[in-house]
């Protein structure tokens, strides 16, 4: 069905592999279509309650872009690539349905902005992670700026992106760059076992944290429809109380059982 991706779905998780081991999973026009596709599916696809994004191989989730595609490009072009790169990363940041990229070897550019856009990581011991994009004159242009930002400060955020510092898997911890640190084997089991008991929530509050967080993070009105985090959050808090999730999750509290949900 793709082109660049392998996906499998397996107790409600869709496992999206970047599968261009070659060229570390390098992003290019075709991966970004491919994964705009993927994420649709995602979003519309009933059977799918989250994602894991990977990459193929021990090498690299994924190593950068595909320079060779863009090298010539005119301003015109390049605006059309960044802007083109950050809707995609925007539809992954805001998929209603949780997305963890699991991070194997280098995330580099491209790459760790894929990363930053999933809505939390986890890393093998390999995992290196950076935008060295100033070593070719040039910034981030996925929201790279933005989204580190968020995740380490701005002091150290300047700091990686000025020196193009690439960092390892204990400093991205201590950075608050991923979650958790876990080996090359147990990486994928160690994701899908988080997303699985995430599944046993409800779906429906699920993805107004999402939102809710989102909101906390982003300045761009735009992306909030202009409603602050707090306003949003009362919003989505009412919004639960349409739900029969709601009402099965606060009567199983009262009747001290295990709620279950149905998505609705």
């Amino acid at each position: 069905m793709y082109a660049t991706l392998l996906t499998n779905l397996e107790n409600g998780i869709l496992t999206i592999t970047i599968n261009r081991p070659d060229k570390l999973n390098a992003l290019n026009k075709q991966v970004f279509d491919d994964i705009d596709t993927a994420m649709s599916e995602v979003y519309h696809n009933d059977d799918i309650k989250s994602a894991i994004i990977t990459g193929a191989g021990s090498k690299a989730f994924v190593a950068g872009a595909d320079i060779a595609e863009f090298a010539s490009f005119s301003k015109k072009e390049a605006v059309a690539l960044s802007k083109r790169g950050q809707d995609v990363f925007f539809k992954i940041e805001n998929s209603p349905k949780p997305v963890i990229a699991a991070v194997n070897g280098f995330a580099l550019g491209g790459g760790c902005e894929l990363a930053m856009a999933c809505h939390f990581r986890i890393c093998s011991e390999n995992a290196k992670f950076g935008q060295p994009e100033v070593n070719l004159g040039l910034i981030p242009g996925y929201g790279g700026t933005q989204r580190l930002t968020q995740l380490v400060g701005k002091g150290k955020s300047m700091e990686l992106q000025m020196t193009a510092q690439i960092i390892d898997a204990n400093e991205a911890l201590r950075v608050n760059l991923v979650n958790h640190i876990t080996t090359s084997e147990e990486l994928l089991k160690k994701t899908m076992e988080i997303l699985q008991t995430i599944q046993t929530k409800a779906p429906f509050a699920i993805s107004k944290i999402i939102d809710c967080i989102n909101t906390a993070v982003v300045s761009d009105s735009a992306y909030t429809n202009g409603k602050s985090g707090y306003e949003k959050e009362a919003d989505a808090f009412g919004d639960c109380f349409n739900t029969t999730d709601m009402k099965e999750g606060t009567t199983a509290f009262l009747e001290k059982r295990k709620a279950n949900f149905s998505g609705k």
